[in-house]
Order: structure tokens, then C-alpha cells, then sequence
């Protein structure tokens, strides 16, 4: 039990990226007041929660709804994270995401943007609940061997929400404690766990298929 809980955090964690979402909240949020960056904070918090809540519950029922065996979806969710550790070791995840973070910033200059519209996208969706985040969600829940395992990944998607919400708050901070040079030798380095972890989910899904389990 302990080792799958290692593996999920390891897994969330390096997949929503809670530091590195660091640098993208300030660049949405720039020129507002503390107030309205808490407020976005939060509130992108919540609604990444919500989004990832529901497939958490239901990502099981929606596999089989689909007729999408577990193993199946184990090699496509591994090879998906093993596209974003590409992205990461190479750097180009990060500009992925400032261009994101840049086009919503023109966008909602031109629309007047509200804290509300900014919170849900591009923070929420899909910098905190990306594609990928899901994908990993409805892998490590389909993973869970008993009730109690599975309630405790809960506990440990919580523990990266909060990491992310605390990111937000210290955004500032943490962009200074690090620099440019620290953060891209840890992304790249979360990049390789990220790959390792990816890899093993393809060789399960695969070997769960020559077994006939899948």
C-alpha cells in the first residue's frame, strides 16, 4: 500500500507540477491586487478539484461504459505521461504553458477578463486538470487493489491540490528562491522520475495483457 501511495504522488505530482505552476500564476494574474490573487488562488483550487473529483469517482464507470479494458487505458495514460516527460526533459512543457498562460492574459485584456474567468482557464483547466492529470487520475484509480487504498488516493490528490494552492500563494516567493537555472534542472530531473513511472504503466498494462487480465 505504501508504495502505491509513493508511486500516485509521485505520479500527481510531477504531472500537475505544483511549483512549476508557480511562474504561470503570476504571469495570469499580473497587475492584480493580493486580494484578487488570493481569490483566483482559491478558487482555481476549487474548481481543479471538482474537475478532477469527478473523474476520480467515475473514471472507472466511464472505462466501462466505453468498453475500455483497465490495461488498455494503463498503456495509453502511460504513453501520454511519457509524451509530457518528453515535453519536460526537453523544456518545451514549460513554454507550452507560458504561451498558454500568455494567450489568456490577451484574452481577457480584451474581454475584460473577471477572477472568476481566470481561475477556471487557463489555471484550472487545463494547467491543474490537464489531460494528463486525468489520464493519471483514472490510471491510479483503476490501480487501487481495496476500498481503502482507493479512499486514500483521495487523500493523496487532496495533498496536490493544497500543494498547488500553497504554490499560488507563494508564487512570488518561490519564483525568487528558485531562479530560472534551479527550475529547469528540476523539471528535467522530475521529467526522467516522470518517464521511469510511465514506462512501468505501459509494461504493466502489456504484461497484464499477455496474462489475459487486462
Amino acid at each position: 500500500m505504501l508504495d502505491y501511495y509513493i508511486n500516485a504522488f509521485a505520479t500527481l505530482f510531477v504531472t500537475i507540477d505544483p511549483v512549476g505552476l508557480a511562474p504561470m500564476f503570476l504571469a495570469v494574474t499580473a497587475g492584480m491586487s493580493p486580494a484578487d490573487r488570493r481569490r483566483v488562488a482559491i478558487r482555481a483550487t476549487v474548481t481543479a478539484a471538482a474537475i478532477l473529483g469527478v473523474f476520480y469517482f467515475t473514471g472507472q464507470t466511464v472505462l466501462n461504459v466505453l468498453g475500455i479494458s483497465v490495461s488498455a487505458f494503463r498503456v495509453a495514460g502511460g504513453i501520454l505521461l511519457f509524451l509530457i516527460a518528453i515535453e519536460m526533459i526537453f523544456g518545451k512543457r514549460q513554454e507550452r504553458k507560458t504561451e498558454t498562460a500568455e494567450k489568456a492574459v490577451e484574452s481577457s485584456d480584451a474581454h475584460h477578463g473577471t477572477v472568476n474567468e481566470l481561475a477556471i482557464f487557463p489555471l484550472a483547466i487545463p494547467l491543474i486538470s490537464g489531460p494528463a492529470a486525468i489520464s493519471a487520475i483514472i490510471l491510479l484509480s483503476s490501480q487501487a487493489p481495496d476500498t481503502m487504498t482507493y479512499a486514500g488516493l483521495g487523500g493523496v490528490i487532496t495533498i496536490i491540490l493544497l500543494s498547488c494552492l500553497g504554490a499560488f500563494l507563494l508564487a512570488d516567493r518561490i519564483e525568487r528562491a528558485l531562479g530560472d537555472t534551479a527550475q529547469l534542472v528540476i523539471t528535467r530531473l522530475l521529467g526522467v522520475l516522470l518517464a521511469a513511472l510511465s514506462v512501468q504503466f505501459v509494461a504493466d498494462g502489456i504484461l497484464a495483457f499477455v496474462n489475459g487480465q487486462g
